[in-house]
């Protein structure tokens, strides 16, 4: 029987994140004697929390609310010996993937990130994570322990328990902090497009530049029908390769970035659905959507790739009128 930690640090209002949630439900699947260790600034609310996920033992380090390496790092280690660990499960969150690493080097362990799911099988632990920009699935087991695993989120639904009160041990560590946090400063990056959590992805295609039915484009139009849109649903925005390769040739919807960018040389969102408008859906863009549970579409050509069985519904309509219309209607 393996001992499992749900490690994860808290964010800064205490509370735990959806993404650790999530892999929280991840170290239930496993099944054994689960402890939850948590670290940050006060680890209180967030144990409280969680005080029904079944854990035997709960341990908090408090006091490390600045995301700096070498204290993450110190409580991590900290952490993991305290509990005599076999299995480490935390989320991929940038501070965990910063830390975690240097940690599996000081406790002796292996490591594998962004694993998509985790279980038991014959009595191994088992786990399954994408290589080759998610065009191929393997199945790892080891031997070697702890097993320190990084969870990507989107993969299991998080976890929902009733809160309580847990009896929490206090872990100490002792660790020169060379860095000083001073303050905080939000950057000052325009239009907020890219919401991982968001239950909408919107895509935009290149047709949105495309001269329209009066013979001219209407690219500020576009860019004002969009935006209600995201602002009115807090959708995620997506783009095809070919909108965003449009950036050095001319007028392009302001706010998209090749960051948006959803395909084979994109990302590949985990959102529960997703609308694809004024794009043909060919296949190195439809290759991003695999993870999208319920697909749908407004295009113009009722012969288009979204047609070919790739969306669950095709609207054969001019997607200005269909954006206008569902702002009203959100209004």
């Amino acid at each position: 029987m393996e001992n499992v930690l749900f490690l994860t640090h808290v964010e800064a209002d205490g509370s735990l994140s959806k993404i650790a949630l999530e892999a929280l439900a991840a170290a239930q699947a496993i099944g054994g004697s689960l402890t939850v260790g948590l670290f940050g600034g006060d680890c209180s609310a967030a144990t409280n929390a969680v005080a029904g996920c079944g854990a035997a033992k709960f341990l908090a380090v408090n006091g490390v609310e600045d995301p700096v390496y070498s204290t993450d790092a110190a409580a991590c280690e900290a952490l993991i010996k305290q509990s005599g660990a076999t299995v480490v499960i935390a989320p991929n969150t940038s501070r965990i993937a910063r830390a975690l690493p240097g940690v599996t080097i000081r406790v002796g362990g292996k490591i594998d990130t962004r694993v998509s799911s985790v279980g038991v099988e014959g009595g191994k632990v088992q786990i399954k994570r994408w290589y080759y920009r998610q065009r191929m699935i393997a199945t790892i087991s080891r031997e070697a322990r702890p097993w320190l695993l990084t969870i990507d989120g989107g993969n299991y639904a998080a976890y929902e328990g009733a809160p309580g009160s847990a009896s929490v041990e206090t872990v100490a560590i002792s660790v020169s902090k060379r860095t000083q946090t001073l303050r905080e400063e939000a950057a000052m990056a325009g239009e907020q497009t890219i919401r991982p959590d968001a239950s909408l992805l919107f895509v935009a295609g290149a047709g949105w530049t495309k001269k329209q039915s009066d013979g001219q484009p209407h690219v500020k139009d576009a860019e004002e029908l969009i935006r209600g849109l995201l602002g009115k649903t807090k959708a995620s925005l997506g783009s095809s390769k070919s909108l965003v390769d449009q950036k050095g040739e001319g007028e392009i919807i302001s706010y998209l970035t090749h960051l948006n960018q959803v395909g084979q040389t994109g990302a590949s969102p985990r959102h529960p659905k997703g609308l694809a408008t004024c794009c043909h859906g060919e296949e190195p863009h439809v290759v991003g959507w695999r993870f999208i549970n319920e697909r749908r579409a407004v295009n113009l050509d009722p012969n288009c790739g979204w047609a070919q069985g790739k969306a669950d519904v095709l609207y054969v309509a001019d997607a200005f009128a269909v954006v206008k219309k569902i702002n009203e209607l959100l209004s």
